[in-house]
C-alpha cells in the first residue's frame, strides 16, 4: 500500500461518522433558514402594499431581489470559502442575514426594503446556504449522496413552517415586529456554522491535488522574460493582469464550458428561461387566494402544504433518479417536472376556490419536487466534475438574473391589467417552453452524437476502435452508459 493510500484511509476515520451527522443536521436546520425563508414573503405581500402604498410591481421586487442574490453570490461565496473555511461563511451569512432582517423593520420606504431585506439578507442566505452545502463534501465520502438528500429536506420544512409561523407573527404583532424577530431566528445561522468546525484531512486525502497546474499564459509570461523583459515592465504588467483577471473568469464563471459543451449550452439557457416563471406561484398565491375571499390562514396555509408534500416526495424523487436506468436521461426527467409544473398551474385558472387550490398544491408539490431534486444531479451529468464549481458560478448567475426580473414584470402586468390570473398564464407559457426546449433540444443532440459515433465506427479499423475505447475509459464504462455521452460532448 502506498504512503498516499494509508494516509487517505487514515484520513477517513472523521467523515462519515461521528460529528459528521452533527454537521448534516446543521445543514438541514441550515437550508430550512436560509432557501425555505423566501417562500413566506407571499404572507406579507397585501400588508406592505399598504403600508408603503405600492404598486404590486414594486413590491414583488423586494423577495425578487432576495432571491435573485441568494442564488446569484455564488462566486462571491466560492471566493469567501476558499479564503477563509466554511464555518466563517456560514457565521458571516447568518449575521448578515439576521442584521437585514432587524433592519427591515424600521424601513420608512419600499425601496429601503429592496437594500435591508433584499440585497443585505439575500447576500447571507447565499453565504450561509452554499457554505454549508461545501462543507457536507468534507464531512460525507461514503455516504455523501445520501447526506445531500438528507439535507435537502430542510428546505421542504422551510416551506411547511415558514409561512404557518409568519401568518401567526403577522396576526398578533404586525410585520414590524415579525421581521424584528426574523432577524433573531436567521441568527441562528451562526449556531449551524460553530458546528461545521473545520476538519482534519490527511495530506493524500485532500479533496483537490495539491499539486499546482500550469496556468493560461504562464509559458508567455516565460518567453518574454527569457527575451530579456523585466517583470516590472508596463507591458508585462499590463499581460499579468489581463491573465489573471481571465483566469479568475474562468475559474468562476466557466464560459469556455458554455461556448464548447453543447449539453451545458441548452441546460443553462433552458433553466435561466424557465426561472422567469417558477418562482411566480410561490409569491404570488397567497394574494391570490386572499384577493378571491380565502381567509389569510388558510391561504397562508397553502405554502405549507407545498412544503409538508416535499418532505416525503423530494427524497424519493432523488433515490429514484439515481437508479441506473435513469442515468444519462435525467434531463428527461428534469423537463418532464418542469412541464408538470407549467400545466399545474391552468388548475388556478379554473377555479380559486380553496379545495381547488389544495388540489393545485398538491400536484404542483409534487412537480416542485422533481425540479429540485434534479437540477443539480443533471447539471453534474452535462459538465465534467473538475469543472463543476465554475460551471456552477455561470449557471446560478444566469437563473438569478431572470429571477430578479421575472416576478416584477409580472407583477407591472397584474397592475395594468388588474387580472391575477395572468401571474399563472406567466408561469406556464415560461414553465411549459422551458421544458419543450431542454426535452426536444437534448433528444436532437443525443440522435447527432449517434450518427456521429457511427460514422466514425465505420471510417475508423473497428478493432482499434474498440481497443481505443476500453482500454482508456474502463471505469467509466462501467459506471455509466455510453448514453450519457452526448450530454458531455462538445
Amino acid at each position: 500500500m502506498s504512503q498516499g493510500e494509508a494516509a487517505g484511509r487514515g484520513a477517513a476515520k472523521p467523515q462519515d461518522q461521528g460529528w459528521a451527522w452533527m454537521v448534516l443536521l446543521a445543514a438541514v436546520v441550515l437550508q430550512g433558514l436560509t432557501l425555505g425563508f423566501p417562500c413566506c414573503i407571499g404572507v406579507f405581500f397585501t400588508d406592505l402594499q399598504h403600508e408603503f402604498q405600492a404598486s404590486y410591481s414594486e413590491t414583488s421586487w423586494f423577495p425578487s431581489i432576495m432571491v435573485a442574490v441568494l442564488h446569484g453570490g455564488g462566486p462571491l461565496c466560492s471566493i469567501l470559502v476558499k479564503r477563509f473555511g466554511c464555518r466563517f461563511a456560514v457565521m458571516l451569512g447568518g449575521l448578515l442575514s439576521g442584521l437585514g432582517m432587524v433592519s427591515s423593520s424600521f424601513c420608512k420606504s419600499i425601496s429601503q426594503l429592496y437594500l435591508t431585506a433584499g440585497l443585505i439578507t439575500g447576500l447571507g442566505s447565499c453565504f450561509s446556504f452554499q457554505a454549508g452545502v461545501t462543507v457536507l463534501g468534507y464531512y460525507f465520502v461514503r455516504w455523501r449522496t445520501l447526506a445531500n438528500a438528507v439535507a435537502s429536506t430542510g428546505v421542504s420544512l422551510g416551506f411547511t413552517l415558514w409561512p404557518l409561523l409568519s401568518q401567526y407573527l403577522l396576526d398578533e404583532m404586525g410585520w414590524r415586529n415579525t421581521f424584528l424577530i426574523f432577524g433573531g431566528v436567521l441568527l441562528n445561522c451562526c449556531v449551524c456554522g460553530a458546528i461545521m468546525r473545520p476538519i482534519q484531512l490527511a495530506s493524500g486525502s485532500l479533496p483537490q491535488s495539491a499539486k499546482p497546474k500550469e496556468q493560461p499564459g504562464s509559458r508567455a509570461e516565460e518567453a518574454q522574460l527569457s527575451n530579456g523583459a523585466s517583470p516590472h515592465h508596463p507591458t508585462l504588467q499590463q499581460h499579468t493582469k489581463r491573465t489573471k483577471c481571465f483566469q479568475m473568469l474562468q475559474k468562476y464563471l466557466a464560459f469556455d464550458i458554455f461556448c464548447q459543451n453543447k449539453g451545458y449550452q441548452i441546460y443553462t439557457i433552458g433553466v435561466t428561461w424557465m426561472m422567469m416563471g417558477f418562482a411566480l406561484p410561490h409569491v404570488y398565491l397567497v394574494p391570490y387566494a386572499t384577493h378571491n375571499g380565502v381567509e389569510e390562514r388558510k391561504a397562508a396555509l397553502l405554502i405549507s402544504i407545498i412544503g409538508f408534500i416535499n418532505i416525503f416526495i423530494r427524497p424519493f424523487t432523488g433515490l429514484l433518479s439515481g437508479h441506473r436506468v435513469f442515468t444519462g436521461r435525467r434531463i428527461y426527467l428534469f423537463s418532464l417536472a418542469v412541464l408538470l409544473c407549467g400545466l399545474s398551474n391552468f388548475i388556478c385558472v379554473i377555479s380559486a376556490e380553496f379545495s381547488v387550490l389544495i388540489l393545485y398544491c398538491i400536484i404542483l408539490s409534487i412537480a416542485m419536487s422533481g425540479v429540485g431534486a434534479l437540477t443539480f444531479q443533471v447539471l453534474m451529468d452535462v459538465v465534467e466534475m473538475d469543472r463543476f464549481s465554475s460551471a456552477l458560478g455561470l449557471f446560478t448567475i444566469l437563473e438569478s438574473i431572470t429571477l430578479l426580473i421575472g416576478l416584477p414584470l409580472t407583477g407591472l402586468l397584474v397592475d395594468i391589467t388588474s387580472d391575477f390570473h395572468y401571474v399563472f398564464y406567466n408561469s406556464s407559457f415560461f414553465l411549459i417552453s422551458a421544458a419543450l426546449f431542454m426535452g426536444l433540444s437534448f433528444c436532437a443532440l443525443e440522435k447527432k452524437n449517434k450518427l456521429r459515433e457511427a460514422s466514425k465506427a465505420h471510417l475508423d479499423n473497428p478493432s482499434r476502435y474498440q481497443y481505443s475505447e476500453t482500454s482508456t475509459e474502463p471505469k467509466a464504462e462501467s459506471q455509466s452508459p455510453p448514453a450519457v455521452e452526448y450530454i458531455t460532448s462538445i
